[in-house]
């Protein structure tokens, strides 16, 4: 069974998986508030395209009041639930192996969920194999899946700073403003929130189109209900919501 999200690193598994165990996969993909509509539907193109069995489950983190306080360990709690449904899924189909997409690069940011992975036993094939991202996706365009240069995924509430309370309308509020950046040609965008400001991440050699189409910018967000929008001038890159939690860590460790 294969946590199947859609993105870059589980679509390579779940299209080599399927290739060696044929009917011996089955994928399965949450429904969630936390992921887009849209890659709900482009997971099941693409299980359909492999030929795979696929299933789509409805996760329940929001019942969790420590999920939505949105703690440091957060993930923790999300993967929990997620994995627990997997492993009754597995139980009840004697399906021996519960695998995800993690892999080699992931170490290189903070990952609470993999407390979750580790307690209920599921395994990362990819990570264990030592492939890292690139890796993922050199390979992945060798075979010719057109996930290859697919932007790089995260749960919505990776947007929202540590301590902010996370709730079904600002995620749909974060995702409309993503959508819309996207539309107008930009390959990987995160709109971080907070409160009444948002920070922009594209890569870097993206932000000067930023400022190129900035009234249409400004006048969607604005709509959206930010009064200050700004660009993060680094660009984007992997978990920078969770550098000043490093920097905390870093000074405790010192202290």
């Amino acid at each position: 069974m294969i946590a199947y999200s859609g993105g870059v690193d589980s679509t390579f598994l779940l299209k080599i998986s399927a290739d060696i165990l044929k009917d011996k996969v089955l994928a399965i993909t949450a429904l969630s508030p936390t992921y887009p509509q849209e890659e709900l539907i482009f997971s099941q193109k693409m299980a359909k395209q492999f030929g795979v069995k696929h299933r789509i489950i409805k996760t329940k983190e929001f019942k969790d009041k420590r999920f939505v306080s949105n703690p440091l360990n957060r993930c923790y709690f999300c993967k929990k639930e997620l994995f627990i449904q997997l492993k009754d899924i597995a139980k009840r189909n004697k399906i021996n192996f519960v695998i995800d997409a993690s892999n080699a690069s992931d170490r290189e940011d903070y990952r609470p969920g993999n407390k979750a992975k580790e307690e209920l036993k599921i395994r990362s094939p990819l990570q264990e194999a030592g492939f890292s991202k690139e890796d993922i996706r050199n390979l992945s365009k060798k075979l010719n899946i057109t996930t290859w240069n697919k932007p790089s995924l995260a749960c919505l509430a990776s947007r929202i700073p540590y301590g902010m309370k996370i709730n079904e309308p600002l995620l749909k509020r974060i995702n409309a403003a993503e959508s819309y950046l996207k539309k107008m040609g930009f390959r990987q965008v995160r709109l971080r929130h907070y409160d009444g400001l948002c920070r922009i991440e594209v890569f870097k050699d993206d932000i000067a189109l930023v400022m190129d189409k900035r009234v249409a910018i400004i006048k969607k967000l604005r709509q959206l209900g930010y009064n200050y929008i700004t660009v993060d001038l680094e660009g984007y890159r992997m978990g920078s919501m969770n550098l000043v939690l490093t920097k905390k860590l870093l000074c405790k460790r010192r202290s």
